[in-house]
């Protein structure tokens, strides 16, 4: 009787192993990363040129001009998030939108718009930080930890 139900089992988990190999469909992994390459560093491009412009047109130091860029690429992304198409960018390039700093933007939008129905405070507003929120606390719990750690050290 037992040695029927592990047969049975066996069979069972062996059928289901070949339906989802039949159904899964076939990863296209050279294409995605190629997508998720350009679009990437087309992002990062921009971000740049962003930067080389307003240090050179608007006399900005380095440091500055690279804060704009950061700021004009969260907004942009934000709007594009708002009005639904860097969705679908995402969904076309995959990674290549994540990692940089759009990904931190579109995170923070997404949740926002999808409460948008809720009403400005309690909708969009209690959401925008459902994600940036706890990336916020640890991030500045963790840099007073290294600044309290460094001050010791060098003391």
């Amino acid at each position: 009787m037992q040695q029927n139900k592990s047969a049975d089992r066996k069979r069972i988990q062996e059928s289901y192993a070949a339906l989802v190999h039949r159904l899964t469909p076939k990863s296209q992994l050279g294409l995605g990363c190629l997508r998720a390459f350009w679009v990437g560093g087309s992002i990062c491009v921009l971000g740049q040129a962003i930067a080389d412009m307003s240090s050179a047109w608007l006399g900005l130091t380095s440091a500055s001009a690279l804060t704009l860029a950061s700021i004009a690429l969260v907004f942009f992304t934000a709007l594009l998030t708002g009005i639904g198409v860097f969705d679908r960018i995402a969904q076309y390039a995959g990674a290549g939108t994540v990692v940089p700093i759009t990904g931190f933007a579109n995170a923070m939008v997404s949740p926002a718009m999808e409460f948008k129905p809720e009403g400005w405070v309690l909708g969009t507003g209690a959401r925008l930080f459902t994600i940036a929120g706890p990336v916020l606390v640890y991030g500045i719990s963790a840099s007073v930890a290294v600044g309290i750690l460094y001050y010791f050290i060098r003391w």
